[in-house]
């Protein structure tokens, strides 16, 4: 049963299912990456170092392109058009995979789709919250809809590679991709509200020096490494130990359906407790959850469990970022928080592709996820150090 807050978002002027479809399509296609790009890879017959820098290529542009187009968004203010233009030009530079497996053009088809495509959610999230206006707080009923989509993917293509080769798989990308094209032209535009400036005056690096900020994005930066990892290897370490790929598709839903049960609740959490404790239960959660996956994952019952602390891993941490991002800069420089957010989490997630990928081959996996452990008790650190106890 939904939250009974959903009536009062979908009333009045909010364009929810519009949003809501946007953020389905777009996490549909991290729910077909995320668990399957790696197993595609290795289907194709790359080593793990291969595979560790392939899935690192795309989240190496996320360093890049988001500044690049965040800074273009608060430029222009066009931050619909910037959607529309990459999400078209993901879809037209991933159909160039057909053309050829090899190492050197796959590595080129990650970087391009990427460069576009990761010009596309850090813009979104502005225009949702313009669109949100004084229901801030509500974001998470809107962004619960990308989660559900994950699970449809996840699940769907699971069933799906279990009766077909994943020779199919680039199809279902670009289909996919389709969605995301067509879902982008019926949202309707939205600038941020001109809010009372609270906020210290000046520009974008001016702001960023302000306490806590710098720690929140480095704490950010490491939890995305230590999520390495997990989207890199997951589906490879679970199919390792013997479980089938529906199985592996539902045990990732499982995760996503733990998020979204936390999305429901979100609003409630946020009035109770301060974004650095919301922030500080993720990292620890994280932490063990690493352990557990690393070294029990061969036992059901753990295994179980361990995904549904994904609500903390990915759930909590992500709302809670994305209020605290919201909250920390006027409104001409939203578009270049989002996109340095993301731009961290690439850098952090690059690498802990890249980590994992040489340390699952020389340590395996129950060291390479303690390491994944050590680096979320580094951001607990940062975040009970450096971080005010404000409520958003």
């Amino acid at each position: 049963m939904l939250n009974p807050g959903y009536g009062q978002v979908m009333s009045g002027a909010l364009p929810y299912w519009r949003l809501s479809g946007f953020y389905f399509f777009y996490f549909s296609l991290l729910g077909a990456t995320a668990p399957f790009l790696a197993l595609y890879f290795d289907h194709l017959g790359f080593s793990a170092a291969r595979i560790g820098e392939l899935i690192a290529i795309p989240m190496l542009m996320r360093c890049i392109a988001p500044n690049i187009w965040g800074w273009l968004g608060d430029y222009s203010g066009r931050r619909l058009a910037i959607v529309r233009f990459g999400a078209l030009c993901t879809l037209l530079c991933f159909a160039g995979i057909f053309i050829s497996q090899s190492y050197a053009w796959l590595a080129l088809i990650m970087a391009l789709h990427a460069f576009f495509w990761h010009a596309v959610l850090p813009q979104f999230e502005v225009i949702t919250f313009a669109h949100l206006k004084e229901q801030a707080a509500r974001y998470s009923q809107i962004r619960l809809w990308g989660s559900i989509g994950f699970i449809v993917a996840v699940v769907g293509l699971g069933q799906l590679f279990e009766l077909l080769s994943l020779d199919a798989y680039p199809w279902a990308l670009i289909l996919i991709m389709g969605g995301i094209v067509l879902s982008s032209w019926w949202v309707p535009n939205a600038q941020p509200q001109m809010r009372p400036n609270t906020l210290e005056q000046g520009g974008f690096l001016r702001q960023l020096r302000r306490p806590g900020i710098l720690a929140f994005y480095l704490s950010a930066g490491l939890m995305q490494l230590s999520n390495g990892p997990y989207y890199t290897f997951l589906s490879l370490h679970l199919e390792a130990l013997g479980y089938s790929r529906g199985v592996i598709g539902q045990l990732w839903a499982l995760g996503v359906l733990a998020e979204i049960v936390l999305f429901m609740f979100m609003a409630r959490l946020l009035a109770r407790y301060s974004l650095r404790t919301v922030l500080l239960a993720s990292f620890l959660i994280t932490a063990v959850r690493w352990l557990l996956l690393g070294n029990l994952a061969g036992h059901l019952p753990v295994l179980l469990f361990a995904q549904l602390m994904h609500a903390a891993t990915f759930g909590s941490f992500h709302a809670a970022a994305m209020h605290f991002v919201q909250r920390s800069f006027a409104d001409r420089q939203q578009g270049q928080g989002q996109a340095l957010y993301a731009a961290l989490a690439g850098v952090g997630g690059a690498l802990g592709a890249l980590y994992s990928g040489y340390s699952w081959h020389s340590l395996g996996s129950a060291w390479t996820f303690a390491i994944a452990s050590l680096i979320a008790l580094a951001a607990a650190l940062i975040t009970a150090k450096y971080i005010g106890n404000e409520r958003p």
